[in-house]
């Protein structure tokens, strides 16, 4: 087998002038994320009365749902290598212009088809949760960037708890094809705030998109994930079942085969594979089974009539009203969880997350007799998994190379999509098998309900101890920041900033990734170390700068340095244990 290449980052041109409109970038982005998550809710409210309004089966309707899954699994992925290529910017814009057409596609139909390539076109919106976090790591300064992806990766549990009570709302009092008018209008104003406010990325990965890996990869997830969302109703020991995930195994195993031999794979399988990658993604998968419980869980219980013995009777509004503060709570984690990771690391505040929400979820086994209880489950399960999610994009962003980060979060991002789809399987069908009888149908129980809740705390204590198993924060050093004399610069008339960066053994970091910031933390210049770790920027107004330094597999640094207009050069170390010293 031929060693695959990864892509490289091509090099910008130095002395790019910061970013106009870099204030407006984060609000921007972490609305895009809402609308997506917008999208994803929407139906909630009415999902139990989709078979009537489309005139089918409950099990054919379930396709409205499951289609939109389905989509965003495979875009997700796709959209994130696409972005890396040919633009971040262009690839939101396109993925949120798809959702548009989705929505208007589904807002006119009454026919089930036509309602699920509707949804379908909506999960396309997916993919603009890992475009924006990229977009984020190439534009913003270093000191913002943890908040930011903090907000960007909790929108989407921040916009699904709002849109509760709103589509709710709207479900009751108007017609439900205005939840869908809503959606697209929604779209159009993130696409509009996009292209004013969020600028093109510069950083590009080199090398083509691979249409066969996503080709590969769209057909294992449909046999991976279709029997999971609908093996509750076929049977989980259905030939139908069974079958494909024996397709699923087989196709991925010629996937992967496959990428590791192309020189630019949709997926870098090398890197997927390394340790803080491949623990961050299983640890996303445990996230995503916990974010989903409460969201199957709480509405049901509290809709329930009090006639059951132990459901709380609310109407459909005041239900969404109890669950939105699990999205409240993870909008005001960002701010805290960046605090704690600039002390601690995103590790830490990984684990302290997923703590949080097992004492969410293990206090909730007592918390189900008054819906003011359900709230305080809410808000404390809302607070670790705001922790949790905020975590994810910082850790996968230390262990890739800037030019992957879209396909790196994009894979993140369906994890998190795979541990929502398992946690919905094994849900309904626990709720399934534990209802009991009331009138002429079947209604959920306190037992199911409590079921529930233990295997969410199950899996976030499986999401503790594969966290705990990844590369915590290390430190890094500088081998030299000094000015050259004249004898030692081999260029004579080099008047700027240039050095090595080089590992904890002294051995060159080859396709570094240097940034040049200034003292208001602008970026002044941005280029990639050569084959032998070297880097360069020409001349400088004279000052304080910081030079910040990514490289796949190793920590990034910000350093300190400053320029006072003569040769300058600083030899920068990224270790993974005790800093070095020269």
């Amino acid at each position: 087998m031929t060693q695959a290449a990864r892509p490289q980052p091509a090099i910008t041109e130095e002395g790019t002038p910061a970013v106009t409109h870099r204030a407006g970038i984060v609000p921007v982005l972490a609305f895009a994320g809402i609308v997506v998550a917008v999208m994803q809710t929407l139906l909630v409210p009415v999902i139990q009365d989709l078979p009537g309004l489309l005139s089918t089966a409950p099990s054919n309707a379930t396709w409205v749902m499951t289609s939109t899954l389905l989509a965003g699994a495979i875009a997700t992925p796709i959209m994130g290598r696409l972005g890396d290529l040919v633009g971040k910017r262009r690839m939101l814009i396109a993925s949120l212009a798809v959702m548009v057409v989705g929505s208007l596609i589904c807002a006119f139909t009454d026919n089930l088809l036509v309602m699920i390539v509707g949804r379908a076109l909506q999960g396309f919106a997916m993919g603009a949760i890992p475009l924006g976090i990229g977009i984020m790591r190439d534009e913003l300064p270093r000191e913002k960037l943890g908040s930011a992806m903090a907000l960007m990766s909790s929108s989407i549990g921040v916009g699904g708890g709002l849109a509760l009570p709103v589509a709710a709302l709207i479900a009751q009092h108007a017609d439900w094809h205005a939840l869908f008018f809503t959606s697209a209008g929604l779209g159009v104003v993130s696409i509009t705030l996009t292209l004013i406010f969020v600028p093109e990325s510069k950083v590009r990965a080199q090398g083509s998109f691979d249409l066969p890996g996503a080709i590969g990869l769209a057909i294992g997830l449909i046999a991976f994930l279709l029997p999971i969302t609908k093996g509750s109703d076929w049977g989980w020991t259905n030939g139908k079942t069974l079958g494909l995930f024996a397709v699923s195994l087989v196709v991925f195993l010629l996937w992967g085969f496959m990428e590791l031999r192309k020189k630019a794979p949709l997926v870098d399988l090398r890197t997927t594979a390394r340790r803080e990658v491949l623990l961050t993604n299983l640890a996303s998968i445990m996230v995503g089974v916990a974010f989903y419980a409460i969201s199957l869980v709480l509405p049901q219980l509290l809709q329930l009539p009090k006639s059951t013995g132990y459901g709380l009777g609310q109407s459909m509004v005041v239900a969404g009203l109890c669950v939105a503060p699990l999205g409240l709570t993870m909008m005001l984690t960002a701010p805290v969880y960046a605090r704690l990771s600039a002390r601690y690391g995103p590790k830490v505040t990984l684990i302290a997350g997923m703590l949080i929400i097992a004492i969410g979820y293990g206090a909730g086994l007592g918390l189900m007799s008054a819906a003011w209880q359900t709230i305080i489950i809410s808000v404390v399960v809302g607070a670790g998994i705001g922790l949790a999610y905020s975590s994810l994009p910082a850790l996968i962003i230390g262990a890739v190379d800037p030019s992957e980060t879209g396909a790196a979060n994009g894979l993140n991002t369906l994890m998190r999509s795979i541990g929502t789809s398992v946690s919905s399987a094994v849900i309904g069908m626990v709720l399934a098998h534990t209802s009991v009888k009331m009138g002429a149908g079947q209604v959920a129980s306190m037992t199911g309900f409590r079921t529930s809740f233990m295997i969410a705390t199950g899996a976030v204590a499986v999401g503790v101890l594969l966290a705990i198993f990844i590369p915590g924060r290390p430190k890094q050093g500088v081998l030299a920041a000094k000015p050259l004399a004249s004898s030692e610069d081999e260029t004579p008339f080099f008047t700027g900033i240039r050095g090595q960066v080089v590992d904890a053994s002294g051995t060159p970091v080859a396709r570094a990734s240097v940034t040049l910031l200034d003292s208001h933390h602008r970026q002044a210049g941005l280029t990639v170390a050569d084959a032998e770790g070297h880097y360069t920027f020409p001349t400088r107004p004279a000052g304080r700068y910081i030079l910040a330094v990514t490289a796949t597999g190793l920590p990034p640094l910000a350093h300190p340095v400053t320029y006072n207009g003569t040769p300058l050069q600083a030899d920068l170390a990224l270790t993974t244990g005790a800093p070095v010293t020269a």
